[in-house]
């Protein structure tokens, strides 16, 4: 009863129903499942092709669709969308410091062209040159950090008047790295003007 059945038997039932014609389907008769709806068949098809072949590929399509979303959010950091900006720039006290810091001149944001500029008089084979270099120096640096602690200090003082309930965490720091960028390369992009008051 339960016993397998031999192969010659197998054989001879798989000839007998290769032997008979397919019949076929009335179009009248069901099909036994729905048709799908347009949208879940072309959703289906693009699934499918979607579907990445080998580890290789699907490591390309990662990479090409993480390029595509920092290309957005780049775009949007540039138009001031606030839905593309990072976590560390959202929020109104982070956009208070940025007008802060935009509508200010600060020495700090100068930083890297006198960089540029010390380097290349203390390579001059000159003894004076190499010292005005170094007193240049000196001078850039002192000034930076005079810059840093006032503005450290007042803009403490307006964000304590402006939002006394926010948490102003890490707002300073931001602000001071914001400074030490030159304003056309800052990144979102500023909204005001050298002197306009935020």
């Amino acid at each position: 009863m339960f016993r397998s059945r031999s192969k010659d038997e197998q054989a001879a039932e798989s000839t007998a129903t290769a032997g008979q014609p397919k019949q076929p389907r009335d179009p009248q008769a069901p099909k036994g499942r729905p048709t799908p709806k347009r949208a879940v068949a072309q959703s289906q098809r693009r699934a499918a092709a979607l579907t990445p072949v080998s580890r290789k590929e699907a490591a390309k399509r990662q990479r090409e669709a993480r390029r595509a979303e920092l290309g957005k959010q780049r775009e949007g950091l540039a138009k001031g969308d606030e839905r593309f900006f990072p976590a560390r720039d959202r929020g109104p006290v982070r956009k208070f410091v940025r007008d802060y810091v935009d509508s200010r001149f600060s020495v700090p944001e100068f930083f890297l062209p006198l960089a540029v500029i010390i380097l290349v008089l203390s390579t001059m084979p000159s003894p004076t040159l190499q010292n005005i270099s170094q007193l240049l120096w000196l001078c850039v640096i002192v000034v930076m950090i005079l810059d840093f602690v006032t503005l450290s200090f007042r803009l403490k003082k307006r964000l304590r008047e402006r939002f006394p309930d926010e948490n102003l965490r890490g707002a300073v720091p931001y602000a001071l790295m914001r400074s030490l960028q030159m304003r056309r390369l800052r990144l979102p992009k500023p909204t005001v003007k050298r002197g306009e008051r935020p």
